[in-house]
């Protein structure tokens, strides 16, 4: 994709505000599922699997984003 160097900026705002928004819905995801298992009597370790496949998405994420920072 081709951008004018005025919209790189906003871009990169915008992919940085995501993967917050993305990290935070993460942190509430976990902590919800721990906070149900645990009031059930279940086992809590299905959060370490959640978390380790939001972490690849994470990392996936910040693969692409990182690459939109070098090209500004």
């Amino acid at each position: 994709m081709v951008f004018g160097a005025d919209k790189l900026p906003e871009i990169a705002r915008g992919l940085g505000k995501g993967m917050r928004t993305l990290k935070d819905a993460t942190n509430d995801i976990k902590h919800e599922i721990t906070k149900t298992a645990e009031k059930n009597g279940l086992d809590t370790s299905i959060t370490k699997d959640v978390k380790q496949e939001l972490d690849k998405v994470k990392d996936d994420l910040e693969d692409f984003t990182g690459s939109v920072k070098r090209k500004l």
